[in-house]
């Protein structure tokens, strides 16, 4: 367990990537085409390895942390849960000092790394197989992929000759430039992601799914830019060591320091799919409810 602390089509120009409203760029790995988004024409910029549609977070100033009301509120929230005895205002401290921070423009999955995808890696000898024995159910192509440690989600990102998100990356994409709650805006909505709930029995179907659910089931709970699954689903491993604060000093470079997870899982309820809520994993640890999506700098592609 780790521990309680997320147009219309226009011909596509050589060698130019193309923009969606908002200033946002797509990228995926397939030949040039036309992709359906949102119920818009898009135009993408592909590459040439196979892997999930990227979209290009503009960087800037952005809000990072929550400040010690918002922590406040976040326990209250908690409460409200069956087994509210385990919340309390101290769950949720290492999201404290509230900072701004400059984030670099950034691409980033549009959704998280399904079976499918990862299975690649594995065929051609780059990635290990994810650890389905006993659990078989998770191996389906259309799930995101679950049971793979953060070793495991850092060769399959360098496979796709990219890298796993920072914390601030992911935080960036989940909360928007304003600091938002939840992906998809200020207030909890239980019907837009495959959520769980701080019970004796963690799981609750009552979003339709009592485990995981198919990568993208929830196009409702996309944040204003178009990412995919942000809050709920798996959690997902960060490229960061875990550090209780931001002001605290990184962890000696050990391969066994416990490493970020964000985003919550269909395991966490409300308090813990919020874009600032954080947690944390033995790098080793592989379970069904912890995944992956990966990462490029903006510079590595231009601006």
């Amino acid at each position: 367990m780790f521990a309680l602390g997320i147009l219309a089509a226009a011909p596509l120009l050589a060698g130019f990537p193309a923009s969606s409203p908002g200033g946002l760029t797509l990228l995926g790995q397939s030949r040039p085409r036309l992709f359906a988004l949102d119920g818009l024409w898009s135009n993408v910029l592909t590459l040439r390895e196979k892997g999930s549609l990227m979209l290009r977070i503009p960087g800037g100033s952005v809000l990072l942390g929550s400040t010690p009301s918002e922590v406040l509120e976040a326990a209250a929230s908690c409460a409200t849960e069956p087994l509210a005895e385990r919340c309390n205002e101290r769950t949720f401290e290492n999201e404290l000092e509230q900072r701004r921070s400059a984030v670099a423009s950034f691409w980033l999955d549009r959704s998280e790394v399904s079976v499918a995808e990862y299975s690649r890696c594995v065929a051609v000898g780059k990635c290990q197989a994810p650890e389905f024995t006993g659990a078989e159910r998770f191996n389906r192509p259309e799930y995101p992929v679950s049971f793979v440690s953060f070793r495991d989600a850092q060769a399959y990102c360098r496979f796709r000759g990219a890298r796993l998100p920072h914390e601030a990356e992911f935080e960036r994409a989940a909360r928007g430039r304003d600091g938002r709650r939840y992906p998809w805006g200020w207030l909890y909505n239980a019907h837009v992601l495959n959520h769980g709930r701080l019970g004796v029995f963690e799981n609750d179907a009552s979003d339709g799914y009592a485990e995981l659910s198919p990568v993208g089931s929830f196009p409702d709970g996309r944040t204003p830019e178009g990412l995919l699954d942000l809050a709920g689903n798996v959690a997902e491993w960060q490229a960061d060591p875990y550090r209780e604060r931001s002001s605290d000093d990184l962890p000696s470079d050990d391969e066994n320091a416990l490493r970020v997870v964000r985003g919550g899982s269909f395991l966490r309820g409300a308090s813990f799919v919020r874009g600032a809520a954080r947690e944390r994993a033995a790098p080793n640890l592989r379970r069904p409810d912890i995944g992956l999506r990966c990462a490029r700098s903006a510079q590595s592609f231009g601006r």
